[in-house]
């Protein structure tokens, strides 16, 4: 299954229209298209909103599969002691596992992405 797949999955499973899916994320019906025939992908940033969107990950959405990686979990945990879904709970937002999961990879997204515009990349 394709990335469109399990976005197109997604959007039938919420009863939505396509139209409106294009319209809450500012995604052209032409790209959408696109997506389908394979054209073209989403970027980087758009496949973050999308899983934000739909509140899966993005290894799902990317692969079709959640992959775990607990060695940078305990590695984050280590370093800072308290875990992300800790963190905001003590502030009131409780989160599952995959939520925390979710936020803990967009903030390496993030620092990536520093990373790269410091080096000029």
């Amino acid at each position: 299954m394709a990335i469109y797949d399990r976005i197109e999955s997604l959007i039938k499973d919420r009863k939505m229209t396509k139209k409106q899916f294009c319209l809450d994320l500012s995604i052209s019906t032409g790209n959408l298209g696109d997506w389908k025939r394979g054209k073209s992908t989403p970027s980087t940033n758009k496949l973050i909103e999308i899983a934000a969107y739909f509140n899966v990950s993005l290894d799902w959405l990317l692969t079709g599969q959640e992959v775990r990686q607990p060695s940078m979990v305990m590695e984050h945990q280590a370093s800072y002691g308290r875990s992300i879904g800790e963190i905001l709970m003590e502030y009131g937002y409780p989160l599952d596992h995959s939520e925390a999961a979710f936020i803990q990879e967009y903030l390496e997204f993030i620092k990536h992405r520093r990373q790269k515009e410091n080096r000029g990349d």
